[in-house]
């Protein structure tokens, strides 16, 4: 009988061969590199190049006016990603924190496009997500604020955050 062991990430025995591989596992706050199958290993990958390009816009947030769900009112907050990853935070005149693993849909809002052809421009996002002691989703609409810029990089980042979020 071969040794057995097990995957970090998704909990699975394999052979020696088969979870050889040692990736760094931020999300689950391994600190050094550990070992996982090759399938997770090559998420991993991919979550790691995440972390690396992407956090740092998450982490530093950007201004958005916020809309919850049919209000006519938005407010201008602040849209981070907490320092443990877990939660997405808007600052403004109230404080709310919503819970990544909470959330079912995540929509780029665009808008026109660019003369000669091209990509529409991001100007914000849409989130659906199960808001605590509330029946149903809630939908929350994110549009860019002062800084355009950074807000369409927000919207980007979170998206790629929602979509690695279950891998």
């Amino acid at each position: 009988m071969r040794p057995q062991h097990h995957c970090r990430r998704c909990g699975k025995c394999f052979c020696d061969k088969c979870c050889g591989q040692k990736v760094p596992l931020r999300r689950m706050c391994f600190v050094d590199p550990v070992r996982q199958c090759a399938e997770c290993a090559l998420v991993s990958h991919k979550e790691a190049e995440f972390y690396d390009k992407q956090l740092k816009v998450l982490l530093s947030g950007a201004t958005f006016l916020v809309t919850f769900g049919n209000s006519e009112k938005p407010e201008t907050m602040v849209c981070r990603l907490s320092n443990n990853q877990r939660y997405l935070l808007l600052d403004g005149d109230s404080r709310h924190e919503i819970d990544i693993a909470h959330i079912s849909t995540v929509q780029i809002l665009t808008e026109g496009f660019p003369p000669g052809g091209g990509n529409a421009r991001a100007t914000g996002m849409s989130l659906r997500f199960a808001a605590p002691g509330a029946e149903g989703l809630t939908q929350l609409k994110l549009t860019a604020g002062e800084d355009a810029h950074a807000s369409r990089r927000q919207s980007t980042a979170t998206k790629l955050l929602y979509e690695s979020r279950d891998q």
